[in-house]
């Protein structure tokens, strides 16, 4: 009778529990069938062969740079140097006092001249013992001493013209001047200033057409850039922060012979013409260097993948007008597109702008793009209305992850 009653009560309860179990379900899909459509902006996803780029930054370098130093003593008199300006190979750049100079070339022509009479003498000395020699005058030895004192005298005149030759370098080197075409800098000494040699700087003179692009590449893509560098150069493009609609085409043709073991990256340069001189020395720049040419991969605008704490995903939007959350291998993200491996197929739309509003299985209302277009790159700056459907909202999209160039 015990065991009837048991079993009896089990039923009833798994009977009660089955149907909270429908009156639950069946009130969560009216609640869900309730909710407004989210609006939302959708593309495609399509096919398409893009270049594999990995985005860098990096630092320009002038081709040719020289910091002026003095090579002698003295006291600055000029500088005609224009700061800033251009200058050609051989303008005067700096002038120091000559005085001294000039004094001590003086000096070493009137040494040298004495010496060379001292030598012309000490020659016809020799003549005239040679004469006296073959008249039984004089002994051998003494034309033996009158030949070394021609010798000697000879030598020192030779160090005299040394000396002199000195002189003139030194009064020389009291005009500093361009070493190449460039652009000078600032002054860095002024008219009175006493400088040292190879100590006081004068100015600096850089060479900024061609310029240089100094950037490290992280080593695991060393196999690729060797690949690339066959033929001793890869395509790069130069652009400066805050100005991207503003690109440079540019060779890399450098690439270092060491790892540096610090930080696991690779130095290379890239060449840039730079013609019109619109980058200067210094400056900090985007780079992006082309690694592979990928065929045929799916791609989608990089605001509609999603971080979730399961990796990358995005919102499909489904024929019936409700949305399923995808996970997707995102393999690189450039110019405003996502490069999946896995994950979507092509011809099916994502959701672009809206997923704050979304969870697997809402549904949406499809919207059109600011220009009636669906947005499909990162450039389109979409806006969705609000919650009263009057006002305009801001994007909601997150950012999808870039292709790393940083060493792990």
């Amino acid at each position: 009778m015990k065991s009837k009653k048991s079993s009896l009560g089990i039923v009833l309860a798994l009977v009660l529990l089955a149907g909270g179990f429908y009156l639950y379900g069946t009130s969560h899909q009216a609640v869900k069938a309730s909710r407004p459509a989210a609006p939302v902006i959708l593309a495609q996803a399509e096919i398409r062969d893009v270049p594999l780029l990995l985005e860098l930054t990096g630092r320009s370098e002038a081709s040719e740079s020289v910091s002026l130093r003095a090579r002698v003593d003295g006291q600055v008199l000029a500088v005609p140097m224009q700061e800033g300006h251009h200058v050609k190979k051989g303008d005067v750049l700096v002038q120091l006092d000559p005085a001294d100079f000039n004094a001590r070339l003086r000096q070493a022509e009137a040494n040298l001249a004495r010496d060379q009479a001292q030598a012309v003498k000490a020659r016809a000395d020799v003549e005239r013992y040679l004469s006296l020699k073959q008249r039984g005058f004089v002994s051998d030895e003494k034309v033996g001493e009158v030949r070394t004192a021609v010798s000697a005298q000879e030598a020192t005149a030779k160090a005299s013209l040394a000396a002199l030759d000195l002189a003139r370098l030194q009064v020389s080197y009291a005009t500093i001047r361009a070493p190449f075409d460039g652009v000078v800098g600032a002054k860095l000494v002024f008219p009175g200033t006493a400088v040292k040699i190879n100590d006081t700087m004068l100015a600096v003179v850089n060479k900024l057409r061609p310029l240089f692009v100094s950037f490290a590449v992280p080593e695991k893509y060393l196999p690729k850039i060797q690949a690339g560098m066959k033929d001793g150069v890869m395509k790069v493009q130069i652009s400066v922060p805050g100005a991207s609609s503003r690109v440079m085409l540019g060779e890399a043709r450098f690439l270092d012979n060491t790892v540096d073991t610090t930080t696991g990256t690779i130095r290379m340069k890239a060449r840039v013409d730079n013609d019109d001189e619109t980058l200067a020395a210094g400056q900090f720049l985007n780079v992006s260097l082309q690694l592979d040419q990928l065929k045929g991969v799916v791609t989608v605008p990089a605001e509609s993948v999603q971080q979730g704490p399961e990796g990358p995903y995005v919102y499909v939007a489904k024929a019936d007008e409700t949305v399923e959350l995808r996970k997707v291998n995102v393999s690189a993200t450039q110019h405003g597109l996502a490069l999946l491996a896995a994950g979507l197929a092509a011809g099916e739309s994502v959701v672009v702008d809206g997923q704050l509003r979304l969870s697997p299985g809402a549904r949406y209302l499809k919207l059109e793009a600011k220009g009636g277009a669906q947005s499909n790159t990162s450039t389109s700056q979409a806006q969705t209305v609000s919650d009263d459907g009057n006002k305009p909202r801001p994007s909601l999209s997150g950012t999808a992850a870039t292709l790393a160039s940083t060493p792990r």
